[in-house]
């Protein structure tokens, strides 16, 4: 691990703006990761904030930034049409990092954040070299029904999912299902016990976790 150096950012160059977090490594790799937060959170997430300092200190650049709903409404979920402007910054995020000197950069997000991602990819095939997907949230909680899966045939970006085992927006089972649909390279991370949070919450939260993930996506994304 190495020595970094957090500091606030704002691009402004482009609309939506592009607004969070720099994680400086002290000792590059020339990957970048964009990290982004689910619809009830934001960028100060616990996971969010352990998961950037982790990738950082193995010389990853992490930006860990707001999406664009957040930084108009501080409280509550994204409007059904923020969707569209929320991909937008999250692709003015990758423009951002990638002037910063990244080589290869990826996205991640947990929940809704991890959706647009994956969604915009899908729009985007080469957009970035792999998405990370936190607890991606397969259908609205018992409604198995309603599953968001449409764009997933369309989806060409290697990505990796991490996800609980007691997770109400969609089971192991169910996840491995829709993986299926997926034209690319993929692969599954299962924390045992953990519902939609990893477990990153409360005074039982998996302190390892960001460590598993790290050493999962560093494999899954090795040349």
């Amino acid at each position: 691990m190495f020595d970094t150096t957090i500091r606030e950012f704002a691009d402004r160059s482009a609309e939506p703006h592009v607004v969070g977090f720099l994680h400086l490594p002290g000792t590059s790799n020339d990957d970048g990761l964009i990290l982004t937060h689910g619809a009830g959170g934001n960028a100060q997430a616990p996971l969010l904030r352990a998961l950037a300092d982790n990738f950082a200190g193995a010389g990853y650049t992490v930006l860990r930034c707001n999406l664009p709903f957040r930084q108009l409404r501080p409280f509550g979920p994204p409007a059904p049409g923020d969707a569209t402007r929320d991909r937008a910054g999250l692709r003015n995020a990758v423009t951002a990092l990638r002037n910063a000197g990244s080589l290869r950069l990826f996205l991640a997000g947990h929940s809704y954040g991890g959706r647009q991602s994956s969604m915009l990819c899908a729009e985007e095939t080469e957009l970035v070299s792999g998405l990370l997907l936190l607890s991606y949230p397969l259908h609205p909680p018992r409604r198995p029904g309603q599953q968001r899966i449409q764009h997933l045939p369309d989806l060409r970006t290697p990505t990796l999912f991490v996800h609980g085992t007691r997770d109400p927006f969609g089971t192991i089972e169910e996840l491995k299902g829709a993986i299926k649909m997926i034209p690319a390279k993929t692969g599954l991370l299962t924390i045992e016990g953990a519902g939609h949070d990893l477990g990153f919450k409360g005074k039982a939260k998996k302190e390892s976790l960001p460590d598993q993930i790290l050493s999962e996506f560093t494999n899954f994304t090795a040349y």
